[in-house]
């Protein structure tokens, strides 16, 4: 069980990690809200470009946190992707928009024009961000489900029911949208720090530091308001008697998770010194370029600590706000023993495949986008 136990807690850190990457990653969403505003043509060239060479590591990230996720914790996916199906559905519309958008908006024939092109990347960036946000704060703040795993044996095996709306009803809880909006706007700000860092044009890094002030103070302004609202929230313990377990409301749950893993505290006030950090120097110093590796850094360690008191000090990581005992937990809705072991080994090529992204990273980011590039070269989004 000890072995068990650590397997399980093993995988959530993985998961965690690759949804801190996922959220960082997210800056080329949020690039892309500002494509549609840009009325300089060789401006707008310039910036989509510089996120088109990054937005396959955001898809390819969140396919590899749902792959993960349906490895490790099948409940949940089959809970949450299968039950909210709809939500997750508008989600995966809009990066299926994107994909097209960056393979279709300079090519030859392109009959639609690059607006077009462009009103989709805004979608992906804006719609699928802020639904995103959503589906993260069901984990915080609840869901419309419930499981009954004996169904499994029964003709018609569906673990978990959902509402009529399936997802739907989740964009209407403030809560919710809260912390779609905080990612939405993490995101916008990332991106303008990105726009400073990897495009070597005056006149874009001012309009981005310009930009960066009112992004960055809206930014602040939701995740203080977020963070409030999560660390008085109430939360479900996990409480083992008899061997048997169950669920027990426990009000400021997530603020009792944070004084209890002193470490999680301080992962998460780093993480916020970090980010903070990257857009005030970013403002008031024009020669300053590396904002985006703190924010990038920071907010890691800011998602790190918020999946970790999602998941671990006997918390439920997925509570059902129709009954109780269906919340998710990462005790009851783990692979086997021998699923997480098997898949641990597999895990072990994860330094590997972090090193070429890294590789790759630096080779694409050699050095800045210019104007003189944009001109000269033959390939551009």
């Amino acid at each position: 069980m000890t072995t068990y136990n650590f397997l399980q807690s093993y995988w959530w850190v993985l998961i965690s990690v690759l949804g801190a990457l996922l959220v960082f990653l997210l800056f080329v969403q949020g690039g892309q809200t500002f494509l549609l505003t840009e009325k300089d043509e060789m401006q707008r060239t310039m910036k989509v470009n510089a996120l088109g060479r990054k937005w396959e590591f955001t898809f390819t990230m969140l396919v590899v946190f749902g792959g993960a996720f349906f490895a490790s914790f099948p409940l949940f996916y089959s809970t949450s992707f299968g039950g909210a199906y709809w939500l997750w559905m508008l989600i995966l519309i809009g990066f299926v928009l994107q994909a097209v958008s960056y393979e279709y908006r300079k090519k030859h024939g392109n009959i639609y024009g690059t607006r077009v092109y462009d009103t989709f990347l805004f979608f992906n960036g804006s719609v699928s961000t802020i639904l995103l946000g959503v589906a993260v704060a069901m984990m915080f703040f609840g869901a419309e489900f419930s499981i009954d795993k004996a169904n499994i044996l029964s003709a018609r095996p569906t673990i978990s029911t959902w509402g009529p709306y399936h997802g739907l009803e989740a964009i209407l809880s403030w809560k919710n949208l809260l912390l779609g909006f905080t990612v939405l706007f993490l995101a916008r700000t990332q991106a303008l720090l990105y726009f400073i860092n990897s495009i070597g044009d005056e006149i874009t890094r001012k309009k981005s530091a310009k930009a960066l002030i009112v992004n960055g103070a809206i930014f602040v302004v939701l995740f203080l308001a977020f963070v409030a609202t999560l660390l008085t929230a109430t939360g479900y313990s996990e409480v083992t008697e008899n061997g048997a377990s169950h669920f027990v409301a426990e009000p400021y749950k997530y603020l009792h998770n944070l004084i209890d893993m002193w470490w999680v505290l301080a992962i998460f006030v780093v993480g916020v010194v970090l980010v903070l950090y990257a857009i005030v120097r970013s403002i008031i110093s024009s020669q300053f370029t590396k904002g985006v590796w703190f924010s990038g850094i920071g907010t890691i360690f800011v998602v790190l600590s918020l999946f970790f008191i999602a998941g671990f000090n006997n918390t439920a990581y997925y509570p059902s706000l129709i009954d109780s005992a269906s919340s998710l937990s990462i005790r009851n809705s783990s692979s086997s023993e021998f699923t997480l072991t098997t898949m641990s080994w597999v895990s072990l090529i994860i330094p590997f495949v972090a090193a070429y992204m890294i590789y790759a990273w630096k080779a694409i980011n050699n050095k800045p986008i210019t104007q003189q590039e944009m001109e000269q070269t033959h390939h551009k989004y």
